[in-house]
C-alpha cells in the first residue's frame, strides 16, 4: 500500500529554498460551508508552470507560515491554479489566515507544484474517494481521467450538500454517473458503505482517497485486502494516533531513540543528532542545506537516500519499498549508531 502527498500539512513548516512564484489572487469563491476556493494567476497573464493531477503547492503566509494545498483545477488549464481551503477552527491557524487575509488582487508567494500523489499510468479503472475537503486533489484527477478516457468513479462524502465543494464543476460528471454524493448528516457510518464498495479488489483498478482522520482510517481498513501498489492516499495532517502517543513527532521520538551520528557521504563529515533534534536541524546547523516544507513527514520534500544504517521511519508519505533506500529527514530517526546519507 502506498502513502502519498499531503494537502494541508500540520506542524511548524520551514520555508522552502526552492524557486517560488508570485501569483495574483484573481477570484475568491464560496464553495460550501467553511470552504473557499482561491484562483491564482500570473500577474502578467502568462501561463503557469505545468502540474500533474494530485499536485500541491506551498502557500507562504505572513509570519513565515507555510501550508500545503492541493491544486483542484484541471491540469490542462495552464493559466491558473485553484486551491480549496476549509477553515479549520481546531487547526494551527494556516487556514484561518488564508480565509481572513487572502483577498482578490493580493499577491501571494507559492512554490512550484510538487506531486507524490500521481495517477498510475497502468490504471484501467480508478476509484476516487473523498472525505470533505479531501476532494481537492481528487477533483483534479477526475478532470485528467475524464480527458484520458479512463473509467473512474468519484465518491464524495460530506455532511450534506451545503458542505460539499465545487458543485458547479462536478455537476456534469454527476449527471453522467461518474460522481456520487454520500451525505451522512454528520453521523459517521450513515453515508458511503466503504466495506461494500471496496469488498472485491479488481485487477487494474486503483483506489485513491483523501480526507479527515476518521475517514482515512475507515478507508485503510476497507482496502486492507487490496494488492500492494493499488491503493494510494494523502493525509492532511499526521493521523490521530500520533496525538495519543502511538506515533510520535520528531522531538518525542528523539527522546525515545536517543542520539546518533549522521555521516555525509560526499565529505565524510560526522554530525551529532541529539535527542529531540531532527536530522534536518542538525544538517542546517552544520551548514548543509536541505529543502523542507511540512516538517511533519507528510510531503516528501526532505526525502533523502541513505546508504547505511537502520532507520526508525516516522513519515506518512513513503511506501515500504521506498523505506529500503530513503528517509524523510524531518521526522526519521536512526536506530543504529551511525546513519550515512547520500549527500
Amino acid at each position: 500500500m502506498k502513502n502519498d502527498l499531503p494537502a494541508d500539512a500540520a506542524g511548524e513548516p520551514v520555508a522552502s529554498a526552492a524557486r517560488t512564484l508570485s501569483l495574483r489572487v484573481r477570484q475568491v469563491r464560496f464553495e460550501g460551508v467553511g470552504i473557499h476556493s482561491y484562483e491564482l494567476v500570473d500577474p502578467d497573464g502568462g501561463e503557469l508552470p505545468p502540474f500533474e493531477a494530485g499536485a500541491h503547492i506551498d502557500v507562504h503566509l505572513p509570519d513565515d507560515v507555510v501550508r500545503q494545498y492541493s491544486i483542484s483545477s484541471d491540469p490542462a488549464q495552464r493559466h491558473h491554479y485553484v486551491i480549496g481551503v476549509l477553515r479549520d477552527e481546531q487547526g494551527r491557524g494556516g487556514s484561518k489566515a488564508v480565509h481572513a487575509g487572502l483577498h482578490v488582487q493580493d499577491i501571494v508567494r507559492t512554490s512550484l507544484p510538487r506531486n507524490n500523489f500521481r495517477i498510475r499510468a497502468d490504471a484501467r479503472k480508478v476509484l476516487l474517494i473523498a472525505g470533505g475537503i479531501g476532494v481537492t486533489p481528487l477533483k483534479s484527477m477526475a478532470h485528467e481521467l475524464e480527458r484520458a478516457g479512463i473509467a473512474y468513479e468519484l465518491h464524495y462524502c460530506a455532511k450534506d450538500a451545503r458542505h460539499a465543494a465545487f458543485g458547479d464543476e462536478l455537476r456534469a460528471m454527476a449527471l453522467a454517473g461518474r460522481v456520487h454524493y454520500h451525505f451522512d448528516g454528520g453521523v459517521p457510518g450513515r453515508g458511503l458503505d466503504l466495506a461494500a464498495l471496496l469488498a472485491a479488489p479488481a485487477d487494474g483498478t486503483h483506489v485513491y482517497y483523501c480526507g479527515p482522520a476518521g475517514f482515512m482510517k475507515a478507508c485503510a481498513e476497507a482496502t486492507s485486502s487490496w494488492a500492494d501498489g493499488s491503493v494510494h492516499f494523502e493525509h492532511f495532517k499526521p493521523p490521530v494516533e500520533a496525538k495519543s502517543g502511538e506515533r510520535a513527532d520528531a522531538a518525542s521520538a528523539g527522546s525515545r531513540v536517543g542520539s546518533f551520528v549522521v555521516k555525509i557521504h560526499s565529505t565524510g563529515m560526522l554530525l551529532d543528532v541529539e535527542p529531540g533534534q531532527s536530522i534536518v536541524d542538525a544538517l542546517q546547523c552544520a551548514g548543509v542545506p536541505i529543502e523542507t516544507s511540512c516538517c511533519s513527514g507528510l510531503c516528501g520534500t526532505c526525502k533523502v537516500r541513505y546508504l547505511s544504517g537502520t532507520v526508525d521511519h516516522q513519515d506518512y508519505i513513503l511506501s515500504d519499498s521506498e523505506h529500503a533506500d530513503y528517509l524523510t529527514a524531518c521526522v526519521s530517526r536512526a536506530t543504529s549508531p551511525v546513519l550515512e546519507l547520500d549527500l
